[in-house]
């Protein structure tokens, strides 16, 4: 766990409805190092949310249960930590930006009083000198601090999502987890908003964890990047090896949906089918009813995390059989 900011080892997180149990998260492991970004990319219910909840003990029980698993920050496993610490953490030392910068707001309160709030608990400092730090903050995300008198309704989504930045970042967290920062916002708003949050980054040197199913952002902010399916990280890589060369059939059909600006082609590529149910996961490799490289073995045996060179990890039975007959040499 050396220079490791957050180490999450077999995490697994059910959600237990009237229509069975939902496998959320399927024995996760990440690492990330201080000042690093990772970026978790994953299509809609593939476990991204509820993997950034559980770091924060933020998952609604009932229904979610975290089963299994341990997730050290600063070397304290946090799923062990009391109640007490888990408050003095959030918002402090680990800052989250939820998705939706329109529902994170209190609608009745001043952005200023906001903000300023969670300085007064995390930070000791009085209600003057909180304002007065919500206000330098506010400057910081490039929002004039007269405005810090205004009420999130007369914002714009844009300036309504800078806010809920500077509220994640007043106390200068070591760890900020962004899900979907800019899925809310146009195309230029988006370039603005990951530009702020890249030069706050190397300003209070914070590590990150943000999650998307947009690669562009991630080529844009992250260091290296984890591609989830169905509750598992089935590849992680640095940023230059998933681009470069992607390994999983997943990552590689993810690649084949975008648009390529130097390939003229009639028609993109999707990935043929749908996620599965995550209340019945299909046996064998999760992936293998849309895997357009599935042999027979992949239904039945469930792929291990293989390091093909360089720590990138792939987790398929591809890549088993390639490593054993090197192996075999």
């Amino acid at each position: 766990m050396d220079n490791n900011i957050l180490d999450i080892k077999d995490l697994k997180v059910n959600y237990i409805t009237d229509e069975g149990t939902v496998q959320a998260v399927n024995g996760l492991n990440i690492s990330l190092k201080k000042g690093e970004s990772l970026g978790l990319v994953g299509e809609t219910g593939a476990g991204k949310t509820t993997t950034a909840l559980s770091v924060l003990r933020l998952i609604p029980n009932p229904p979610g249960k975290i089963e299994n698993g341990e997730i050290y920050f600063e070397g304290k496993n946090l799923l062990e930590a009391s109640e007490e610490e888990m408050r003095h953490i959030r918002g402090n030392k680990i800052s989250m930006i939820f998705q939706d910068p329109m529902t994170s707001l209190n609608p009745v309160m001043t952005v200023g009083e906001q903000i300023a709030e969670g300085i007064e608990i995390h930070q000791g400092l009085d209600k003057q000198k909180s304002m007065e730090k919500a206000k330098e903050m506010l400057e910081l995300v490039g929002i004039p601090k007269e405005r810090s008198v205004d009420f999130p309704h007369q914002f714009s989504g844009g300036m309504k999502q800078r806010v809920v930045i500077a509220i994640a970042l007043s106390c200068n967290p070591l760890l900020l987890i962004a899900d979907e920062p800019t899925t809310a916002l146009d195309v230029t708003i988006q370039a603005q908003v990951l530009d702020l949050m890249n030069d706050l980054k190397e300003k209070f040197d914070t590590s990150m964890i943000l999650i998307t199913h947009d690669l562009g952002i991630v080529a844009e902010t992250c260091d290296k990047v984890a591609v989830m399916y169905a509750g598992e990280i089935i590849e992680f890589a640095t940023l230059e090896q998933l681009f470069t060369e992607p390994k999983h059939p997943y990552t590689k059909g993810l690649f084949g949906s975008i648009p390529n600006l130097e390939e003229d082609v009639d028609r993109l590529k999707p990935i043929r089918g749908l996620m599965p149910d995550p209340t019945n996961l299909p046996k064998g490799c999760t992936f293998h009813p849309r895997c357009p490289e599935a042999k027979e073995t992949c239904k039945k045996r469930e792929p291990v995390s293989i390091d093909t060179g360089n720590s990138h990890m792939v987790k398929c039975l591809l890549y088993e059989e390639v490593s054993q007959s090197e192996g075999a040499k």
